[in-house]
Formats: C-alpha cells, sequence, structure tokens
C-alpha cells in the first residue's frame, strides 16, 4: 500500500473539525485495519449523507425525507419552539428528554465582528412561523457566550410586537460539578437562575 494513501486520507480526516493530524493519523490506520464490510459501509454512508441529506424546510433540521421526523411528529407540542444555532445542537436538547415540542434551528448564531447578520440566519423564517399562529413560546437554546446571547437578544426584540413568550435555558453549575471549580461567569450565571425549592 502506498505511503500515499495512507496521507491522503489523514490529509481528508485532518480537515474535520476537532481533528488533529494524530487523531486522524490513527483513524486512517484504524480504518486500513478495518474489515473491507465495515470499511465499505462507513464510505457508503459518507456517500449516503452527502447524496440524500438536505435541510427540513420548516425548521431547516437534517433530513433526507421531506420533512424532518420532529416536524412530522403529530404527538409533538406544536405550541413551543425550542431555538438553536445548529442542526447537532437538536441532538443534545433531545437526548435530555426535557423538551417535547419543535425546534427552529438558525444555522449560526450573530456576531457582527465576523460580519455574521440578522440576514444570514433563519430569523425571518423564525418570524413568520410565530405569525402563522398557536406559538405560545419561543425557547432560546443558543449558546451561553457571547454570539448566543447576541442572538436571543436580537430574537426577543424582533418576536415582541408579536406577543408570543420568549424564554432562555437556564445555565450554571453542572449537576455533579463541584462549586470549587467554578468559574465567576459561570457562578453569577447560576445565581441568577435560582428558583425556589
Amino acid at each position: 500500500m502506498s505511503q500515499g494513501v495512507i496521507e491522503t486520507l489523514i490529509e481528508q480526516l485532518s480537515k474535520l473539525p476537532g481533528i488533529g493530524r494524530k487523531t486522524a493519523q490513527r483513524l486512517a490506520f484504524f480504518i486500513l485495519n478495518m474489515k473491507d464490510e465495515d470499511a465499505s459501509a462507513l464510505a457508503a454512508a459518507i456517500a449516503d449523507l452527502k447524496r440524500k441529506a438536505r435541510f427540513c424546510p420548516v425548521c431547516f433540521n437534517v433530513t433526507d425525507s421531506e420533512l424532518c421526523g420532529i416536524c412530522r411528529d403529530s404527538l409533538r407540542d406544536r405550541t413551543r419552539i425550542c431555538v438553536v444555532e445548529e442542526p447537532s445542537n437538536i441532538l443534545v436538547v433531545e437526548r435530555s428528554g426535557g423538551f417535547n415540542g419543535l425546534y427552529h434551528v438558525l444555522m449560526g448564531a450573530l456576531s457582527p465582528i465576523d460580519g455574521v447578520t440578522p440576514d444570514m440566519l433563519r430569523i425571518k423564517e423564525l418570524v413568520e412561523r410565530v405569525r402563522a399562529g398557536g406559538i405560545e413560546e419561543v425557547v432560546m437554546a443558543t449558546n451561553p457566550n457571547t454570539k448566543g446571547e447576541l442572538t436571543a437578544r436580537h430574537i426577543k426584540e424582533t418576536l415582541g410586537p408579536l406577543g408570543v413568550a420568549v424564554t432562555r435555558i437556564a445555565y450554571g453549575l453542572p449537576i455533579g460539578g463541584d462549586i470549587e471549580f467554578a468559574d465567576e461567569i459561570t457562578m453569577k450565571k447560576s445565581l441568577e437562575g435560582r428558583r425556589s425549592l
């Protein structure tokens, strides 16, 4: 086997987010040692994803159908929309089991310094969904950082005239965490988000 083939795979794997050269090298040799049928299945899954996946025209989640499974699910609470930055965020919220409504993916967060303005996100489509009626609450689940906060505030102001409740997910200390190791901002947000016992 040519060293060039391994090097090409390492180079391609290194382009994935969070994958450095060492990890890419480990993955390349792992793939090399896979059974042929497993390696073929992996390659086919990647090809299928690129060929079949698209964004749901309602919520912008990833789907291989006309509508995503969540938008098609008649058992979901259709009065609530959870707003997230990226489709991958939906998986995290769903795994928590704490939300049974619909979603709306913004495809990013506001960042004036990076040139990301409201018209570059799916905010207009969110407003249209709320304006269509039936939505009682929009839950902002953007990241707890400057961009996420700016985005949440902008959406709250934009939806204000429509009379829908706009809430923000709480954040702070993780369950099982130790206060001793919390940074000042996390501790402050934990105190601000306190509730009655």
